[in-house]
């Protein structure tokens, strides 16, 4: 990014992996979204996280509102915890209004996997 090219900002939401219900190890997810948000910097793009749980202790609608309503975004990219997952329709449904509702001028873009987030931003980048 050049200083005279505004800062786009990223907004990445996504399940909290030390927050997931059930028996797993979050670490080698919690690793890869640690990676990828990496290249975010690398490439000198503003990219924040926001994390929600599905174990009751968030309320999800309100902290994505809240994300979204915290600055202008470029790009929203909503991950693959909450789009592929069959049990999560209805949030991933909830999760897209939401950004159409408070950030609809971001494009909406969506990764494969934790550490292809950057890729999946990077395609709606100005």
């Amino acid at each position: 990014m050049s200083a005279t090219t505004p800062d786009p900002g990223v907004l990445v939401i996504g399940l909290d992996p030390y927050r997931a219900t059930g028996p797993w190890d979050p670490e080698p997810v919690a690793r890869a979204v640690a990676q990828g948000m990496t290249r975010f910097d690398e490439a000198g793009v503003t990219a924040v996280r926001c994390l929600v749980a599905l174990d009751g202790s968030d309320d999800v609608e309100q902290v994505v509102t809240d994300a979204l309503r915290s600055r202008a975004w470029q790009v929203v990219v909503v991950g693959g915890g909450i789009r592929k997952r069959e049990d999560l329709l209805e949030l991933f449904e909830r999760v897209v209004n939401l950004v159409h509702r408070h950030a609809p001028q971001a494009a909406i873009a969506f990764n494969t996997v934790p550490d292809d987030v950057y890729d999946a931003a990077a395609r709606w980048l100005d």
